[in-house]
């Protein structure tokens, strides 16, 4: 377990490690740039290159069975547990994980393709506590979306970061929440008010749950005196968080711990 500073979970949990660049959301990405860290640390799980995609991590599985108070769990932060890579007999196994534990998982991909013929295999449990995901940056991967509403889930939810260009008009049907961000990496692509306003507006229609996470740059913020720029803000995020004066930081109410 590794405690988090991801806003909308509490703990990550890494049963594989290893990915690819997929899309343009990949560019500079974070895990990439973590997983160099762990491995020039000595850390076993890293020493694979990021880049030669995902490797499951079985030690990693008990992990979750330790942790005596229920907890958010971002399901693979350094990975995909989707990826290519990963057989379904393994994804099987962390199931049964998340089945006999008492947290809430988190699971976000790129892939949607696999996680849609995963979810949908004779015999799979839609587990209550186990919440899907899919990251969409613009409108070139929104084919994302209609992907996770075709699978199977208690609560589906969208991560719309790094967000690099508008997303109109998204029929959100059976989505639970939405989580916007600007991205944080080295490099700084703008992301503009107009694009998160609209999205929220589109939550407040739809009736989902809106989930402001961050501006990424302080050069993306319209409000350059936003007190949660500033690092020793309680409620810090990269680039500040305050959304016309406000904190947004709502979650799915279907499924609460």
């Amino acid at each position: 377990m590794a405690n988090t500073k991801i806003e909308w979970s509490d703990v990550v949990w890494n049963p594989t490690t290893g990915c690819n660049k997929v899309s343009q959301g990949c560019s500079k990405c974070y895990a990439e740039i973590m997983h160099k860290r762990l491995k020039g640390m000595g850390q076993e799980k890293y020493q694979r290159d990021f880049l030669e995609g995902a490797f499951p991590q079985p030690t990693a599985l008990n992990e979750p069975y330790k942790w005596n108070k229920p907890k958010k769990v971002f399901v693979n932060s350094m990975s995909d547990l989707f990826h290519e890579n990963i057989k379904f007999d393994y994804t099987d196994r962390v199931w049964r994980v998340m089945r006999e534990t008492i947290h809430i998982y988190q699971i976000l991909t790129k892939r949607s393709a696999i996680m849609k013929i995963y979810t949908n295999l004779s015999g799979f449990e839609v587990l209550p506590n186990v919440w899907l995901g899919v990251s969409i940056e613009d409108m070139r991967v929104i084919h994302r979306l209609a992907a996770l509403k075709q699978s199977n889930s208690a609560i589906k939810f969208l991560s719309l970061e790094p967000l690099i260009g508008e997303l109109p008009n998204m029929n959100l049907t059976g989505i639970d929440q939405v989580i916007v961000g600007g991205g944080s990496g080295g490099e700084k692509r703008p992301m503009q008010y107009e694009w998160v306003k609209d999205i929220q507006k589109q939550c407040d229609e739809q009736n989902v749950a809106f989930f402001f996470k961050q501006w990424g740059q302080v050069t993306n913020n319209p409000n350059k005196n936003d007190p949660t720029i500033d690092k020793k803000h309680p409620l810090h995020a990269k680039g500040g968080c305050l959304l016309d004066g406000q904190i947004y930081r709502e979650f799915t109410k279907v499924v609460t711990i």
